[in-house]
């Protein structure tokens, strides 16, 4: 299976930079996307073929995540069943045969981590959730979830340590995350790949220079792990902050 994720960054202004393009041409299997910034009816966006399922926030034109899919899934469930954290449509769970296929947008610390203590409290709920899913069949996670884990995962590690999305506090809740059984995919073919980033400010050139972080991953149970064929940065897809990154896996 070939399976997608994407930051979009508003997928409005994202169709209108070739998102319909890129969707076709990659013929995904499931494609998953973060931070749609809409709510129902302010895009029809279809594609033959494949069934969506969207999750808006409550807020307009703030978060959101939809996906894509070629196979009907058994069952969809929208956020995870705690208001305080379901009402910025961040989270969608798909349920396949063999595997349980979720599409995360972690909510960011913000400048000056004015939300760190509420991400934190996100960051637990969120893997008892994938923790207990776990439980009952292997988990396919993706998405934006705003971390770089490891110094490899970001060009300027010594002065972004204390900047959101790498504090110790995010870093160590992803390592938590992966002690409880699940494997970053990227990291279990490529462990010591360097400037491999998938998000770039767009502050002083720098996707052109490629001063990046890798902040959007696919994270599977450490049960399939071994059956990860392939995962790739496409770093050449232009059209949002964030580029998309795939998974091939044999499930």
């Amino acid at each position: 299976m070939k399976l997608i994720s994407w930051n979009v960054n508003g997928i409005r202004a994202c169709v209108e930079k070739g998102f319909e393009n890129f969707f076709r041409e990659i013929d995904a299997d499931i494609f998953c996307i973060q931070e749609t910034k809409c709510q129902n009816g302010q895009i029809e966006l279809e594609f033959e073929g494949y069934k969506s399922f969207w999750n808006s926030a409550e807020k307009k034109g703030y978060s959101g995540t939809a996906i894509f899919t070629k196979n009907n899934p058994l069952s969809i469930n929208y956020g995870i069943g705690i208001e305080e954290h379901d009402k910025e449509g961040r989270v969608i769970t798909l349920e396949f045969e063999k595997f349980y296929m979720v599409t995360i947008y972690t909510p960011n610390s913000k400048r000056e981590l004015e939300r760190l203590d509420y991400r934190q409290i996100w960051e637990d709920e969120i893997r008892k959730y994938l923790v207990k899913l776990n439980k009952t069949k292997p988990v396919i996670m993706c998405g934006d979830l705003n971390v770089a884990h490891k110094e490899i995962d970001l060009k300027n590690p010594k002065t972004n340590h204390r900047n959101a999305g790498f504090t110790d506090e995010e870093r160590n809740k992803m390592t938590e995350l992966l002690d409880e059984g699940f494997t970053d995919t990227f990291r279990y073919l490529y462990p010591e790949k360097e400037n491999a980033y998938s998000w770039w400010s767009y502050m002083r050139q720098a996707r052109k220079k490629n001063v990046g972080w890798r902040i959007d991953y696919f994270i599977v149970s450490n049960d399939i792990k071994e059956k990860i064929q392939e995962a790739k940065i496409h770093n050449n897809i232009m059209g949002s902050d964030h580029c998309p990154v795939e998974l091939d896996i044999d499930i």
